[in-house]
């Protein structure tokens, strides 16, 4: 059903808990968006995330983004790495420089828990595809810098923290940005209050 004021159907036009997405506040895009207007669009892509908002100065968290979905870790899917400012951390270029592709989940979160994420998706396969771990895993782990919006230098991302970004994944509609956590994620339930560190 479109929305009143911009032509444009509900998940083109607010993100699932109603914030307003670009189209609908008049930034144009080419193309035609999928029901969901996210990248869950894509068939077998699986979706889930955790954040992690507490006190004033905590406003981070971690994306996990399985290609193939969860159960699809071991098929690889094709990948090619580019850094626009020479700057960004990402751990596996190296094996998708040389292959041309990567197998399992892709994390994405904060500069300083890149490392985090990528311990974290080692624990995560060697849980659910033991199979894989036998011979090597080259995670792919990246970063994006939040440091105007969280205290970037305490230790806020646990493994834990993207262990239930990994096991929260599904397809459908993705939340964007950050929100608040005292309203239960479609991928994972509310991140208690903790005093700012």
């Amino acid at each position: 059903m479109p929305d009143q004021g911009t032509g444009l159907s509900a998940p083109h036009a607010a993100t699932p808990s109603g914030k307003p997405r670009a189209r609908s506040l008049g930034i144009p895009f080419d193309g035609t968006p999928g029901p969901w207007n996210a990248i869950t669009d894509v068939p077998g892509v699986e979706v889930g995330y955790t954040t992690l908002i507490r006190g004033t100065s905590v406003r981070t968290g971690v994306t996990a983004i399985h290609p193939r979905g969860a159960a699809g870790a071991g098929d690889p899917v094709a990948a090619a790495f580019f850094s626009q400012n020479g700057n960004g951390e990402m751990t596996g270029v190296s094996w998708i420089g040389e292959s041309g592709t990567f197998s399992g989940p892709v994390a994405i979160t904060n500069t300083h828990a890149v490392g985090v994420a990528h311990a974290a998706i080692v624990a995560w396969a060697i849980r659910h595809h033991p199979h894989l771990a036998e011979a090597w895993l080259l995670p792919v782990a990246a970063e994006t810098w939040d440091g105007y919006l969280n205290d970037i230098n305490s230790p806020n991302v646990t493994e834990q923290d993207c262990l239930d970004a990994l096991q929260g994944a599904a397809t459908g509609p993705v939340e964007e940005g950050c929100w608040p956590t005292t309203t239960p994620s479609p991928r994972r339930g509310p991140t208690p209050a903790a005093p700012d560190r």
